[in-house]
């Protein structure tokens, strides 16, 4: 799938790399967007002064930060908006009762495209040929989603706390469309997160300082009681890289498959938690 368009992480500019994902090449850069949110900042002081400048309203506005970007190259959704503007697409919020969306909800596969948003991080989930692909940005290589897996993978971005938007307009043509139309990809190797792959990199440090702790150790501990506690933390690992699985819906060969019922919210806090319990233990 290298003939898919996918940008990776840099930084905070999940926003930007969420937009060319969508657009399917490097049309817009950081600077680009920093220049549109410093417009609309401007056009939102204007009518702000428009009550009066001495007013403690218009004190308070100019002493907030920015709401549409920040030092980390956060972008705001009306910026993303605008940015989309240009090309003649719209965000329609998926949970709204526009028709829409409703249709969407109904049958997602019918939409072009889904952009995203939880927090800080922005994603986009797009159809090219007769296929569906995850784009974010914090996975290494593009992620195939199936037709079925589809309605469940935007429930499951709903149970965590997303706001999504149905992308509506025309997208531009892109290679991977044509491409794709031909010869529908097939997924060989299920794509790990960029995060995973450090959370995998900490663990493996983590494993190799205790067992050189264990080692210097071993006058006073016996050979069976260090095979006991490596086995043990083997075990943690193997459990930790299942919760992690788990929370991202995944096994160890794809997407898991279920039935609507059998949806759970995944709770992200926990698996955070236990991360860090995890690796603090093992230093």
């Amino acid at each position: 799938m290298e003939f898919i368009y996918h940008e990776k992480q840099d930084g905070s500019l999940c926003g930007l790399h969420c937009l060319n994902n969508l657009l399917q090449g490097h049309y817009y850069t950081a600077v680009d967007l920093a220049e549109i949110a410093q417009q609309m900042d401007q056009e939102e002081q204007t009518r702000m002064a428009e009550s009066g400048i001495h007013t403690d309203d218009f004190r308070r506005f100019m002493e907030q930060p920015s709401s549409n970007m920040d030092d980390s190259g956060m972008f705001s959704v009306q910026v993303l908006t605008s940015a989309l503007k240009i090309w003649d697409l719209n965000l329609v919020p998926y949970a709204s009762s526009n028709p829409i969306a409703v249709a969407a909800r109904n049958n997602p596969t019918e939409q072009a495209a889904y952009i995203c948003n939880f927090g800080e991080h922005w994603l986009t989930v797009r159809r090219m040929g007769y296929q569906w692909f995850n784009l974010n940005s914090l996975l290494t290589s593009p992620e195939l989603i199936s037709d079925t897996f589809l309605s469940l993978f935007l429930t499951q971005l709903q149970h965590e706390g997303y706001s999504i938007f149905v992308v509506t307009g025309v997208l531009p043509v892109c290679k991977a469309d044509e491409v794709l139309r031909m010869e529908p990809a097939v997924q060989t190797v299920k794509p790990k997160l960029l995060s995973e792959v450090k959370e995998d990199d900490d663990i493996r440090t983590a494993l190799a300082v205790s067992l050189a702790k264990a080692e210097s150790s071993s006058t006073s501990t016996s050979s069976k009681e260090s095979k006991l506690a490596a086995t043990k933390a083997s075990s943690e690992e193997e459990e930790l890289e299942a919760a992690i699985r788990l929370s991202l819906g995944t096994d160890s060969d794809g997407p898991v498959e279920k039935n609507e019922g059998d949806v759970k919210e995944p709770d992200l806090e926990d698996l955070r938690k236990k991360r860090l319990a995890f690796l603090e233990k093992r230093q």
